[in-house]
C-alpha cells in the first residue's frame, strides 16, 4: 500500500529512524522535557518560567538537603514521600503539629534560562533525576517520580475530581471531600484555553456520540467536558510542592534526597502490636540518619511513596508476606499477604493522527467520558519541535518527539548515551517537517479489572521493585479498551476533525502506522489487518496511573491505618483499588488534605 500523505510518505523514507521517533512520543505522552539536572521545564521551550517558582520555595527556610540534616531529629509526624499526596499532607498537618517530610529526590524548579545542554532524564540513574524509568514484567515502559511533587512534576497536567459514586464507595465524608478539593484547586488549578486541534477534538467526541457537551468542569461526568490544568495561562506548570507555601514554617522541615530504607518499630508495654517510633534514612554520601517520633501515642509515621513506594518500603521493614521477606534475609515483623498485592495499571493505547495543517502544542484538556468504560483524550504537537542546533553542546529539541525526552520505546537505558541521543536526533532532523504534524489520541479504561502485583528485586531500597501489571488479563479490560477503539476510528471519520486529517487518509492505514511503532517490548505479530483486540493487547502503554498494593480493608483500615501495627498510616495513590476519574492527580492531592485535617480533628479529640 502506497502512503497516502505526506506524513506518511516522509516517515516511509526513515522507517528505522521514525520509529525511534513514534515511540519517543509515545512515551512521552504525560512527560514534559526534562533537563540534565532532572528539573522540570517549561512546556514551551525550556525557560526561565520556574525561576520565580524556585525562590519562593528556596526562600522557606524548612527545605534542606539531607546531608545538613541532623543525625538524630525527633517530630510528632513523619511524612515520607514528598509527592502528590504527600505534599498536601505535611502542609496540612504542619498547621498544629511538628512535621518532617523526607523526599529521596530534589526541588522541582531550575532556572532553565541558561540550559542548553539536555539530556534523557529518565535514563539517569543519579539522585538528580526526577524519575526513574523501569519496565514491568508484562514488557512495559514506566516510569516512577524521584522529585519533590512527584509525578505532578512529569505528568500531562490534566485535572479533573473523581465520580460521586467513588466518593461513596470509599466511604469518604462528601462535604470535606468537596472542601479539600476546593483548597487544591485554589493553590494550582486553572482553566486551559483549548487551542483549535482540542477543540476539534471535543466537537469530534460530541459528533462521534460521546454526550452530553458538559462544557468546562472539574466533575467526572459521562459525556465529553473540558477539565481544569495545573498549568497556567503563560505555560507554566505548577506543581504539588507548591502546596508547602502554605504550610506553617515553624511546623515543617522538608528534606530532601534522602533514601528511608526502613521504618523503626518496638514493642510497648499493653499494646498487642508493634509500634512504629522512627525511620532511618541516608543521605547521598551514605550517611545513615536516624528519626524518631516524640513521645505521645497520637504521633505517627506516614507512607505517602507511591504505589511502588509505600508497599516496598513495609517489606523491607518486616510487613509483608512472610516466605517473600524470609526469601530476601527481612526478618518477619508481621505476615501480611495483602502487601504489594492488587497492584494496577491503566492501559492506555493511542493512535497518532497526521495533519495536513500545523497543530498547536497542547497536553490533555478534553476528554470524552464514555458510557462503556473508556475515557477518551488527546495530546497535540506544534510539528513537535524543530531541531534547532546541533552544536557540540547542544542536541536538537524536538519536544515531545525528542529523543531527550520520553522513553525512547524499546531503547535500554544502557544504551541511551549522549552519542546515542544526536545520532537519533539527526536522524529526525533529516526527516520532511510534515512528518512531525498531527497530534494522538488515546483511550484509557475504567478500572481496571485486571491486577498484579508488586516483588522486591533486592534489599536495595534505591532499587525499583519487580511490578506485575497482568495487562488486559481480564475480559472486561479488552472489552473496554475496544469500545474505545472504535470511538476513536469514529472521531477519526468525523466532520469535526476532518481540518486535521488528510482526506486521502483512511482509518485502517492511520492504525495500521500507529500499530508498527515499537512501544513496548511485547511481541508483534505482523500482519495487514489487526482486530481491535490485537490493536489494544500489541500498542499497550501505561498512562502512569498504577495504584494499588496497600488496599484499604487488606492492608490498612478506613482511616489508612496499616493492620497489625501501631503508629503507621499509609496516605497515598497505593489505596486506591480502582483509580479516580479519568486522570487521578486531583484526588491523590485531594487525599492528602482530606486525610490531614482528619489526622488533626483526631489529635485534639479526648
Amino acid at each position: 500500500r502506497m502512503p497516502s500523505s505526506p506524513a506518511q510518505m516522509a516517515l516511509g523514507r526513515a522507517r528505522s529512524p521514525t520509529l525511534v521517533l513514534a515511540a519517543a512520543v509515545l512515551g512521552a505522552l504525560c512527560v514534559v522535557a526534562l533537563s540534565e539536572d532532572g528539573a522540570c521545564v517549561h512546556l514551551h521551550g525550556f525557560s526561565g518560567g520556574f525561576a520565580r517558582q524556585l525562590q519562593q520555595l528556596e526562600n522557606l527556610r524548612f527545605v534542606q538537603h539531607a546531608q545538613d540534616a541532623p543525625l538524630v531529629s525527633h517530630y510528632n509526624y513523619i511524612v515520607v514521600g514528598g509527592g502528590t499526596s504527600g505534599c498536601p499532607l505535611a502542609a496540612t498537618l504542619s498547621e498544629h503539629s511538628r512535621v518532617l517530610l523526607l523526599e529521596r529526590g530534589g526541588l522541582p524548579y531550575r532556572n532553565m534560562s541558561n540550559q542548553e545542554h539536555f539530556t534523557d532524564a529518565l535514563a539517569d540513574t543519579s539522585l538528580a533525576s526526577p524519575a526513574q524509568r523501569f519496565v514491568s514484567t508484562d514488557g512495559v515502559v514506566n516510569a516512577r517520580a524521584r522529585v519533590l511533587g512527584g509525578g505532578s512534576c512529569l505528568n500531562a497536567g490534566f485535572y479533573t475530581r473523581a465520580s460521586n459514586e467513588y466518593v461513596r464507595t470509599a466511604g469518604w465524608d462528601a462535604g470535606l471531600v468537596n472542601s479539600s478539593y476546593r483548597w487544591v484547586e485554589r493553590a494550582l488549578v486553572f482553566r486551559p484555553d483549548v487551542p483549535p486541534w482540542q477543540a476539534a477534538l471535543r466537537d469530534a467526541l460530541l459528533e462521534a456520540g460521546v454526550t452530553p457537551d458538559n462544557g468546562f468542569t472539574f466533575d467526572h461526568v459521562t459525556g465529553t467536558k473540558i477539565g481544569g490544568t495545573i498549568f497556567d495561562n503563560s505555560g507554566q506548570r505548577h506543581t504539588a510542592a507548591d502546596f508547602l507555601r502554605h504550610a506553617r514554617p515553624r511546623g515543617l522541615t522538608v528534606v530532601l534526597y534522602a533514601t528511608v530504607s526502613r521504618i523503626l518499630f518496638r514493642s510497648q508495654e499493653g499494646v498487642p502490636y508493634p509500634v512504629a517510633y522512627g525511620v532511618v534514612f541516608a543521605d547521598p554520601l551514605g550517611v545513615q540518619h536516624r528519626v524518631y517520633l516524640r513521645d505521645g501515642g497520637k504521633n505517627e509515621v506516614i507512607l505517602s511513596a507511591g504505589t511502588l513506594g509505600s508497599p516496598q518500603l513495609l517489606m523491607l521493614s518486616g510487613v509483608g508476606p512472610q516466605a517473600h521477606l524470609e526469601a530476601h534475609g527481612i526478618q518477619v515483623l508481621v505476615d501480611q499477604p495483602m502487601v504489594g498485592q492488587g497492584v494496577a495499571d491503566n492501559p492506555m493505547n493511542s493512535v497518532f493522527i497526521p495533519s495536513p495543517v500545523p497543530v498547536g502544542l497542547s497536553l490533555v484538556q478534553v476528554v470524552g467520558i464514555t458510557k462503556s468504560g473508556s475515557f477518551i483524550e488527546g495530546v497535540s504537537g506544534s510539528e513537535f519541535g524543530i531541531p534547532v542546533s546541533d552544536g557540540a553542546r547542544r542536541l536538537a529539541s524536538f519536544g515531545l518527539f525528542s529523543p531527550q525526552t520520553g522513553q525512547l520505546g524499546t531503547l535500554p537505558p544502557g544504551q541511551r548515551t549522549p552519542e546515542a541521543l544526536q545520532r537519533a536526533a539527526e536522524a529526525m532532523r533529516r526527516l520532511d517537517r510534515r512528518a512531525f504534524r498531527g497530534g494522538f489520541i488515546l483511550e484509557k479504561i475504567l478500572g481496571p479489572v485486571s491486577t498484579g502485583h508488586i516483588e522486591l528485586r533486592s534489599t536495595d531500597p534505591r532499587a525499583n521493585p519487580a511490578v506485575t501489571f497482568n495487562y488486559f488479563q481480564e475480559a472486561e479490560d479488552l472489552e473496554r479498551c475496544v469500545r474505545g477503539i472504535q470511538t476513536i476510528e469514529r472521531v477519526i471519520q468525523s466532520r469535526a476533525f476532518s481540518n486535521f486529517t488528510y482526506a486521502n487518509t483512511t482509518v485502517e492505514s492511520i492504525f495500521t502506522d500507529s500499530a508498527n511503532f515499537p512501544v513496548n517490548l511485547l511481541p508483534r505479530h505482523v500482519n495487514d489487518s489487526r482486530s481491535p483486540e490485537q490493536y489494544c493487547r500489541e500498542t499497550v502503554m501505561t498512562i502512569w496511573h498504577y495504584h494499588g498494593g496497600c488496599h484499604v480493608g487488606a492492608v490498612v483500615d478506613d482511616n489508612y491505618r496499616v493492620f497489625g501495627v501501631r503508629g503507621l498510616r499509609v496516605i497515598d495513590s497505593s489505596t486506591f483499588r480502582y483509580s479516580p476519574g479519568t486522570n487521578p492527580q486531583a484526588t491523590v492531592m485531594m487525599l492528602g488534605r482530606y486525610m490531614g485535617i482528619k489526622i488533626q480533628a483526631e489529635r485534639w479529640r479526648k
